[in-house]
């Protein structure tokens, strides 16, 4: 008897000790369920925000009248971290991705503003009205805006526009690396290693982390200057943006 009884409390507290470990288990499946939520929406909720902020205080500075003394041309712009430098246009893109802002810098505080940053390390990116030379970005891929979440639908031939004050910068994608090491900072060279160029020229790199939700490794896409549109008093986009 005393046997049976002892029996049925060790069972009684086995049952117990797995009850608690399953609700402990429930627990954190929810916790991180919220956590994945978090990061992969709201984060991009508030990236959205602030991206849209900064996009709209770039533009009234645009409609600013610039006046410079006659037979002076206009300074060329000296941008530090942060700065904005003007807009991305890639029409492959999901509607509400195919515009990004453009800033300054690579840093996780400037990333995690939902915008395309500028690589300052370890080449500095040319800039597209540069002569010659590189002009390099990068963006989340997931979370944080995801702005470059669709770059693997980027394939030859496809345009990209860069949407400055003052003009249209209008790429064709000459060629894609799905999958690199993080380390490979040659993709993004005056003259990208891998790419499909030999030489110097008018270049633009789009990197982004993949595959999706890792970091484990880099995609770039390589696109080249065709051609450079003013803009108009109606700020008319180009042909591939219609």
């Amino acid at each position: 008897m005393g046997t049976t009884i002892r029996g049925g409390r060790r069972r009684g507290r086995v049952a117990a000790a797995l009850g608690l470990m399953g609700e402990l288990l429930i627990t954190l499946g929810l916790v991180l369920a919220l956590f994945v939520g978090y990061s992969l929406w709201w984060t991009d909720v508030v990236a959205a925000r602030a991206a849209g902020l900064e996009g709209d205080k770039l533009r009234q500075t645009w409609s600013a009248p610039a006046a410079p003394s006659p037979g002076v041309e206009a300074p060329v712009p000296e941008y530090q971290a942060g700065d904005g430098v003007g807009f991305l246009h890639v029409p492959a893109f999901e509607k509400d991705d195919r515009t990004t802002l453009i800033r300054m810098g690579t840093s996780t505080d400037v990333l995690n503003e939902g915008v395309a940053g500028v690589y300052e390390e370890p080449y500095r990116s040319a800039m597209p009205w540069d002569a010659e030379g590189n002009f390099t970005m990068a963006a989340h891929r997931d979370g944080h805006g995801a702005k470059f979440h669709d770059l693997d639908r980027l394939s030859e031939g496809d345009p990209v526009v860069v949407e400055t004050r003052d003009s249209w910068y209008v790429y064709r994608v000459a060629g894609t690396l799905q999958q690199t090491s993080k380390y490979n900072v040659g993709v993004v060279a005056p003259v990208p290693e891998g790419s499909p160029f030999t030489g110097p020229g008018r270049y633009l790199t789009l990197t982004t982390c993949t595959p999706v939700y890792t970091s484990r490794y880099r995609m770039a896409v390589w696109a080249t200057l065709v051609r450079v549109d003013p803009v108009d008093d109606h700020r008319t986009p180009p042909p591939e943006l219609r």
